[in-house]
C-alpha cells in the first residue's frame, strides 16, 4: 500500500503524459520509502478525465493503511512531496488527497 490514482484533465493530458510517465518510478520509490512499504505493495493508475475548468488540472489521490509511524505530519510531508514532484514534472497545479483506510474492513485480493 499505497494505492495511488492520478487524475489528469484531458485538456492537458497530451502535454503532460510523457512527464508523468517518466516520473512514476521515482515517485513510487519516494512513497515506498516515506511510507515504509515494499515496491510490490504500491499500485499506480494514471487516468485522463473530463474535468471542470476551475479545478486543478491534476489531482492525486492516495489510499493508505494506518501505521504508527504514519503520523499526520509524515502523511502531510508525503502529500507535499507528491504535489511538488508531479507539479515539477508537469508545470501544472496539483491537488493531493490522502485517505487512511480502515484496516478492519479493508479487503484486497491480488
Amino acid at each position: 500500500m499505497p494505492n495511488v490514482k492520478i487524475f489528469v484533465d484531458e485538456r492537458v493530458w497530451p502535454e503532460v503524459r510523457e512527464g508523468i510517465s517518466a516520473l512514476l518510478p521515482g515517485l513510487r520509490d519516494m512513497l515506498c520509502s516515506a511510507l515504509s512499504v515494499d515496491l510490490a505493495a504500491c499500485q499506480f493508475a494514471v487516468i485522463p478525465v473530463l474535468a471542470l475548468p476551475d479545478q486543478p488540472r491534476i489531482n492525486a489521490e492516495l489510499h493508505i493503511l494506518p501505521r504508527p509511524e504514519r503520523t499526520p505530519e509524515a502523511v502531510r510531508g508525503a502529500a507535499q512531496a507528491v504535489r511538488d514532484r508531479i507539479g515539477g514534472a508537469t508545470g501544472q497545479h496539483v491537488a493531493v488527497r490522502i485517505a487512511t483506510l480502515d484496516p478492519v474492513t479493508y479487503v484486497a485480493l491480488k
